[in-house]
Order: structure tokens, then C-alpha cells, then sequence
């Protein structure tokens, strides 16, 4: 199967040509699309003249090229009409009315420069589908998979609301991209007007619906196809919850990924990064008998943190009402012990070693310690089902 994709270097373009891949090369499964696939990448900077043979050999058609910030609005039609016409027109040289996928956008509904142009995209779309159609060329029911360029396809036509997601342009047709990148390398940011509620869709539910469209099951909703998974936001709480991540790196506070816009938002944000600035540090808390560190943090699921022992060093001794840990030994040796706080004489062991990694539950009404019996700095990495408060510690010194 060979798929034509117009614009591949764009946003969308990227992300759909490198799944592709992952399908091609049984990185990615779709059961329905086979994996012997050729993509036929075309961009602004291809030779022009590899569009004709291009044209002439796809089996279907994802149209992505088009024109969003021209220095003159004139650009608007040339781009993304002009183009369109050309592709059609190509495509009817070689008698070929494969299917295709046009993007277009929520503006096509308004009467701007930009939206004129997609609209008159989107009917050079249909009036191509619908003059040679004949009762002898009426779709046969077959999925675009198995369609053939001897057979009259369809239009998939997407009015995008706003795409978010990695390797978009900042500061070019995304505000969600230009806020990420803003925020991410300390620039500032400028919001008009943050009760504007924003409809987004995420780049790999794009891809996602493109694939299905590609096998014959796109989510179409009467003349139109969209992507099924839409979020709606204001834009002052996008800003509001870009500056929380960036927060994150010093209070340790994780996002609520339970939320599918924030966990979407969060890859996001983490893709416009500072290539020299990925790593950050931690505060060690450090002392003649090692160290303990603080990791991650989270309301609904506690905190991690990274325990260091020096050899023949025993930590804790105290026991909890309500708080319970997890400890699990990384490197080095050591022994866990334990008793009910009424039952002095009954002490329960419990060895750890990083050979054999096991996590031992710290349940409360034990106190408990660990010593390292180790030669070697011994590392826990350590759970609690709640962040620290100290006004409410919950801990009390008891010796095991």
C-alpha cells in the first residue's frame, strides 16, 4: 500500500509519517492495516516534480500541506487552495480517485482570509469525488485497505480544532505550543483573555483517528470526520497548569495523571524542554549516617524518596497510627526488623538485598528499623501513602 502525505514535515505530518514507521518496521500494531507500506513524503522543500509520480502511485491520500501564517493573505488561497487544485489535478491525470484525508479547520465556518481558503479546499475536495462519480463507480463497501485506484473513493474531511502536542511550532499557529515553550526556557507569556475556553485535541488521538481513517473506520459525523477525544479548557488554567509542571521540578509535587488532559499536557510541556536543561537536582539531606532524599510527591499517592545507609548504620526506629511505607533495598544488605509496640520481646526479621529485589510493607503498630550489614552504602528507595506534614508526622521514636 502507498500512502501520500502531503505537508509530511508539518506538525501533524511528522507525527503520522514516524507511526507509520513504527507500523512498518512491527513497532506498532494495527491489525488492519498491512505492514508492507510505502510512504510517499511531500513537503514544501520535496522536488515539485516527484508529486506527478507520486500522485500516480498512491493508494490513498493524507493531505496535511497548507498555509497558516503567510506574510500576505493572499498566500491564504495560493496555499491552501492552489495546492489543493494542484494535488487534485495531478491526481486526475493519472485517473487515480484514491481516497484522501484533507485537513482542515474549525475556521473553515468563518468568513476570514484563512477560513475562505480551507473552505474552498474542502469543496475542491468533494467536487473531485463527485464529477466522475457513476452508479458503476459507487464505493463497493470495501475498506480504504482494500480499495483500489480503479474504484471511485471518498473524502475525509477533519475540521481541527487546536492540535496540541510534540514538535509543534511555537509561536506560529499553537498557543499551547508557544506557552510551553515560553514557559519551559523562562520567557514570559501573554494571555488576553484567560476565561477564552479552547477545544484541543491531542496529537496522538489525531494519529490515532488518521490510522483508522487510512483502514476504513473513521468517526465521520455527518459531512465531516473528527477526531473522537476532544478536551475543553480555559485558556488561563492551560497557563495555570504549565507553570504547576514547571513547579514540579522543586516541590516534587507529581501532576495529576488521572486527569487525560494534564497527562497529555505534561508530555507536552516535557517535549519543549531546553535540550541542557532535562535534569534537575534534588535536595540531599545528609549526615554521618548517609543520606535521605526526597523524590516525587503526590496528594492522592503519597511520595517516593531515596534512603542511603552507611555500613553498619540502623535507621528508623519509630512506628505509625495511619502512615504506611513500602521499603525496597536496591543495593547492599541489610535486615528489616520488626514488633507490635506492646510486644517487646517478639521481633520480627526481615532480610534485603539488592540481588534480589522485594518489597517489604511497613505496617502500622510495628515499629520497625533498618541497619545496613552490608560492606557498601546500602539504598532503599522508599513509599509513603502520604506527603510529609510536619505539623501531623505521625511518627513515633519507639526502639525495635
Amino acid at each position: 500500500m502507498k500512502i501520500l502525505i502531503t505537508g509530511a514535515q508539518g506538525f501533524i505530518g511528522k507525527n503520522l509519517v514516524a507511526q507509520l514507521n513504527n507500523i512498518k518496521e512491527g513497532k506498532a500494531q494495527y491489525p488492519a492495516l498491512p505492514s508492507e507500506i510505502k510512504i510517499l513524503e511531500f513537503d514544501v522543500d520535496t522536488d515539485p516534480t516527484l508529486l506527478d509520480e507520486y500522485c500516480q502511485q498512491a493508494d490513498f491520500v493524507f493531505h496535511l500541506a497548507g498555509v497558516n501564517r503567510p506574510k500576505e493573505q493572499s498566500e491564504f488561497m495560493e496555499g491552501n487552495f492552489g495546492f489543493t487544485s494542484t494535488l487534485l489535478d495531478t491526481l486526475r491525470k493519472h485517473d487515480n480517485y484514491c481516497p484522501i484525508m484533507l485537513s482542515s479547520s474549525i475556521q473553515a465556518e468563518l468568513d476570514n482570509p484563512y477560513g475562505r481558503s480551507k473552505l474552498a479546499g474542502e469543496n475542491a475536495i468533494r467536487r473531485h469525488f463527485e464529477e466522475p462519480r457513476t452508479k458503476s463507480q459507487e464505493p463497493s463497501g470495501k475498506s480504504q485497505v482494500e480499495s483500489t485506484k480503479s474504484q471511485v473513493g471518498e473524502a475525509f474531511i477533519y475540521r481541527f480544532p487546536n492540535v496540541f502536542g510534540k514538535w509543534c511550532r511555537p509561536n506560529y499557529n499553537s498557543a499551547v505550543a508557544t506557552f510551553c515553550h515560553n514557559i519551559a526556557h523562562d520567557l514570559p507569556v501573554q494571555i488576553n483573555d484567560p476565561a477564552v475556553e479552547m477545544t484541543l485535541v491531542y496529537i496522538d488521538d489525531v494519529v490515532h483517528e488518521l490510522i483508522n481513517c487510512l483502514t476504513g473506520k473513521a468517526n465521520r459525523v455527518n459531512d465531516y470526520c473528527q477526531v473522537p477525544v476532544e478536551h475543553q479548557i480555559k485558556l488561563g488554567a492551560i497557563v495555570e497548569l504549565l507553570y504547576n509542571f514547571k513547579a514540579s521540578r522543586t516541590n516534587l509535587q507529581i501532576p495529576n495523571m488521572a486527569d487525560a488532559f494534564t497527562k497529555k499536557l505534561y508530555s507536552t510541556y516535557l517535549s519543549y524542554l531546553p535540550e541542557t536543561n532535562f535534569s534537575y537536582p534534588l535536595k540531599m539531606y545528609i549526615d554521618e549516617r548517609g543520606s535521605f532524599t526526597e523524590f516525587l510527591k503526590s496528594p492522592e499517592r503519597g511520595q517516593v524518596s531515596i534512603n542511603i545507609s552507611k555500613p553498619g548504620i540502623t535507621k528508623g526506629q519509630h512506628w505509625h497510627h495511619t502512615k504506611n511505607e513500602k521499603f525496597l533495598v536496591v543495593a547492599g544488605k541489610g535486615i528489616i526488623r520488626f514488633r507490635k509496640i506492646d510486644e517487646p520481646s517478639n521481633i520480627i526479621e526481615y532480610p534485603v538485598s539488592g540481588e534480589k529485589l522485594e518489597v517489604v510493607d511497613i505496617p502500622v503498630g510495628y515499629t520497625h528499623n533498618i541497619e545496613n550489614l552490608g560492606d557498601t552504602d546500602m539504598v532503599t528507595v522508599m513509599w509513603v501513602n502520604e506527603v510529609f506534614d510536619a505539623e501531623k508526622p505521625d511518627t513515633y521514636f519507639e526502639t525495635v
